[in-house]
């Protein structure tokens, strides 16, 4: 498990920080990951603590990413060894866990002459960032879109049709935005689907289900203990949703959990939750642990030889997340059809024993709240929003080591 707080941001932004001399313009979020979608040159100075930075960070092509901690600012006399660690030279962008640190650190380096301002709400900020992108590549009925976190690799996607709408694999932190979105494209938001008890995330089924919304989850993954099951429709393999004349027809595919359910978006793109991404396959440990994990592999393999794999070569894969391993499609989208993955992606293409070896070998640190996400997504434990924003900061590792997935 990574090492960090449970609470990003406590120890330095719940300080009381002096209000800096000089005046310091702030970087809205969306401004910021603008520039570094355009490929444009940014320098960023991370004043959260080196553990925190080693975790999670704001990370690109085109960033160059300094980490010095706050506490290296509060003297009046800073060392010149940590001035010498920041460039003097181009526009520096300051930030930290919510602001105030960062607020203080620009100032005072500004009082230095050096040209620099902060990120506004820092990785808080960072994390309220969600857009939607069109799957250029689908050619089913309606359009479909795809919603992505940058800062934790979230994806999820929204079908609509002849006034209809479905959103898979919904955040609770963007409740208010699915709807927001559904009404301006002047649809209703007919479905609000899971694809399984999620493990890095507060999901967003039932505080739309709260709104009118019809809450699906699937029917294999309610022996965990849903307590909500009742008040949901449950998917069980080959149930079909329709969204005007989109079909969304659901696919039992166990491994990651065992009841991990993909959805199958009028025959073309195959959401896969955490079952598949476009740069690697799912961990099989977070359910059962250690113990389970060999039996869980080996239920995934199978899965994705006889479920997923078996799907038309043009078939689009699109997972619940993505990793800085991930390359996009031409559309900004990280989907990619079935006949590509198994030509670049070489555990699709090992015998049973070599995949179960391989992606038991090297699994990464666990999401480091999961215990409490899973417990909040099965309605075990009540969590409000601000704690549930929190708890699902930071990156996702949901999937095996990329790193010893790929093929050369």
């Amino acid at each position: 498990m990574w090492a960090r707080p449970v609470l990003w941001g406590v120890e330095m932004d719940d300080m009381d920080f002096p209000t800096p001399d000089a005046e310091v313009e702030s970087v809205a979020p969306s401004e910021l990951k603008a520039r570094i979608d355009a490929g444009e040159a940014v320098t960023l100075l991370d004043a959260r603590m080196g553990s925190d930075y080693e975790e999670w960070r704001i990370d690109g092509e085109s960033v160059e990413s300094i980490n010095v901690p706050y506490f290296e600012f509060l003297d009046e006399e800073i060392d010149e060894d940590v001035l010498a660690k920041i460039p003097d030279d181009r526009e520096v962008t300051v930030l930290c866990a919510k602001g105030g640190a960062s607020e203080f650190v620009a100032g005072a380096l500004k009082d230095r002459g050096y040209d620099v301002n902060h990120l506004e709400e820092g990785m808080n900020g960072w994390a309220r960032i969600y857009e939607a992108v069109e799957v250029e590549r689908y050619e089913g009925s309606g359009t479909l879109l795809q919603y992505q976190r940058p800062s934790s690799g979230c994806l999820g996607y929204l079908v609509y049709d002849d006034g209809e709408a479905a959103v898979i694999d919904p955040l609770r932190a963007f409740t208010d935005r699915y709807l927001d979105d559904a009404a301006e494209l002047g649809v209703d938001l007919t479905y609000a689907v899971d694809t399984h008890v999620h493990a890095d995330h507060i999901s967003g089924v039932r505080d739309l289900a709260e709104e009118g919304v019809e809450g699906v989850v699937p029917d294999a993954a309610v022996d965990r203990g849903v307590t909500y099951a009742d008040e949901m429709t449950l998917a069980e393999d080959g149930d079909e949703f329709r969204v005007g004349d989109a079909v969304i027809e659901t696919v039992y595919t166990p491994g990651h959990t065992s009841g991990m359910t993909s959805y199958l978006i009028d025959g073309e793109l195959l959401a896969t939750g955490d079952g598949l991404f476009v740069e690697s396959v799912a961990r099989p440990d977070l359910e059962e642990g250690d113990e389970g994990a060999e039996d869980a592999a080996r239920q995934l393999y199978e899965t994705l030889q006889e479920r997923v794999l078996s799907l038309p070569d043009e078939t689009l894969i699109g997972g619940a997340h993505y990793s800085d391993a991930a390359e996009p499609a031409e559309d900004g989208t990280y989907t990619a059809p079935i006949g590509e993955l198994r030509e670049k992606m070489a555990a699709l293409s090992m015998d049973e024993d070599e995949f179960v070896d391989l992606i038991l070998s090297d699994m990464p640190p666990r999401p480091a709240n999961h215990e409490k996400i899973i417990a909040t997504n099965l309605g075990q434990q009540e969590t409000d929003d601000d704690e549930a924003f929190e708890l699902e900061l930071g990156p996702n590792n949901c999937a095996a080591s990329k790193d010893s997935l790929a093929g050369d």
